[in-house]
């Protein structure tokens, strides 16, 4: 029996390193890429009160689909890309479009990274249901580690990341990645997908004009999006002696060299952890380590546990810890409304913050230092439910990654590892929150205001750092 293969792209977009393609290339007769094309979901458009992405993030996503299509037409592939509409039923129009395809071509294996996120796993699952005879094939390929290394199950997945940091940070990680020089072919007749495939100049139109933006580094660090720009970064980055320094660089608000970037790249999977940690690990045998090339390591690490942590929560990751039943906006009174409003487009009052959201807004980025202190800012000063803030990062941010975001933000508002309620057996306590005190922040990280004097708007702002409140 002929095996049909059916490629699903998610959080992958790449070709090194990427084995589950692998797999599927040595596997499967024929063999179909597809891609859906990353949009904001219904229940984060409510939360961030945007309709879609913003320019930055809404680009490096095409960028990434148009590099992908180069590359897998260089080994005699086309990548089919199935568009859907940010007005409709996401999940309903995503299944259709795809279960045509396995419907029309007789697909009998699909790929798909074994991905963290709710919504793709429910697609997934989903789509099986469907089609009951169709061979799943997933692998967790976007993270250091498998899940049958981790010394733990998943559902005993350590509550503090210094546990668990120290409990994996030994396992072994491979050294090489797999190597693709052809696939399958894939069927001779796509007809029925044809309307739905987009070509590279349907892709570059559909990015937004990002043009007229205030100067900053960020945007000489222009993040392309794309697995030929990603790996590009990584070998630049480890071409200085940055990471040398990246300890004591990397809580700065601004600059190229002061923290690794690889973030936006990682994020849908261009770059994989394997393949940076496998750049650091020949930096430190050419130019020797230190405290800083562990602590990217360490970082990685982070990204690890959140991943993790978001696969064995499930969707209560997107609960407020206050009001689990609780499935609205958040914004329950007018004050909230402006407050959100006033956070989004950088006119809280708070000078850091708001400088912090206007490079946001005008690059897609933003320092790990600043989301934390913004974050803070709109759960603790603004009273504002911390999910409205991880969506609209969510909506905004070139490197958004669903465990990261979502879990970073329910981390600072101390809703990552809620008590376990039914657990009476254990004296579980309240987790902690993160109130960070906006003032002496400011003058550890930007004592002379450089980076809020690069954001700053004409008008005088009404809350001055010295009367925020205190941790």
């Amino acid at each position: 029996m002929k095996k049909i293969g059916l490629y699903l792209f998610t959080n992958d977009l790449r070709i090194e390193d990427n084995a589950l393609l692998h797999k599927a290339s040595q596997f499967v007769n024929q063999l179909t890429c597809v891609v859906i094309e990353p949009h904001l979901s219904a229940f984060s458009r409510e939360f961030a009160k945007e309709h879609q992405y913003g320019a930055h993030r809404a680009k490096f996503i095409s960028q990434s689909l148009i590099d992908l299509e180069s590359r897998l037409a260089n080994l005699g592939h086309k990548l089919v890309v199935l568009r859907s509409s940010a007005l409709t039923d996401e999940e309903i129009s995503r299944e259709v479009t795809l279960s045509g395809i396995i419907k029309s071509q007789h697909v009998t294996h699909l790929f798909v990274s074994n991905h963290c996120g709710f919504d793709e796993r429910k697609l997934v699952q989903s789509t099986h249901a469907n089609f009951p005879n169709l061979i799943v094939c997933r692998q967790h390929h976007s993270t250091l580690f498998e899940l049958e290394q981790l010394p733990f199950e998943l559902s005993k997945l350590p509550r503090s990341f210094t546990k668990f940091r120290q409990l994996v940070e030994h396992l072994p990680i491979d050294m090489q990645g797999p190597i693709i020089t052809k696939l399958p072919p894939a069927p001779e007749a796509l007809s029925q997908c044809h309307s739905i495939q987009q070509t590279d100049r349907q892709l570059e139109e559909s990015s937004l004009n990002v043009s007229n933006i205030n100067g900053s580094s960020l945007n000489n660090n222009n993040f392309k999006g794309g697995e030929q720009a990603g790996l590009a970064h990584l070998h630049d980055y480890f071409s200085h002696p940055y990471a040398h320094q990246y300890k004591q660089t990397r809580n700065a608000f601004d600059g190229k060299e002061n923290s690794t970037k690889f973030s936006p790249w990682l994020a849908l999977g261009c770059v994989s952890p394997k393949t940076i940690y496998r750049s650091l690990v020949q930096f430190e045998a050419k130019h020797g380590s230190n405290d800083s090339t562990y602590w990217i390591f360490f970082e990685l690490l982070w990204r690890e546990y959140f991943y993790w942590k978001c696969l064995s929560i499930g969707p209560s990751l997107f609960q407020n810890g206050t009001d689990n039943q609780n499935i609205d906006s958040g914004l329950a009174t007018n004050t909230t409304q402006q407050n959100f409003a006033n956070w989004k487009c950088g006119n809280t009052g708070y000078p850091i913050v708001d400088a912090c959201m206007r490079q946001l807004n005008a690059t897609g980025y933003m320092s790990n230092r600043g989301r934390q202190l913004t974050a803070s800012c709109l759960i603790y000063e603004l009273g504002v439910d911390w999910r409205n803030g991880a969506a609209y990062f969510e909506s905004q941010l070139v490197d958004y990654d669903v465990a990261s975001n979502w879990g970073n933000w329910a981390y600072i508002a101390g809703d990552l590892n809620q008590p376990v309620h039914n657990d009476k057996s254990k004296n579980q306590t309240q987790p902690k929150s993160r109130h960070f005190d906006l003032a002496k922040q400011t003058e550890m990280y930007d004592p002379d205001h450089a980076f809020i004097n690069q954001w700053k708007e004409t008008e005088q702002h009404t809350i001055s750092a010295s009367k925020q409140d205190k941790l």
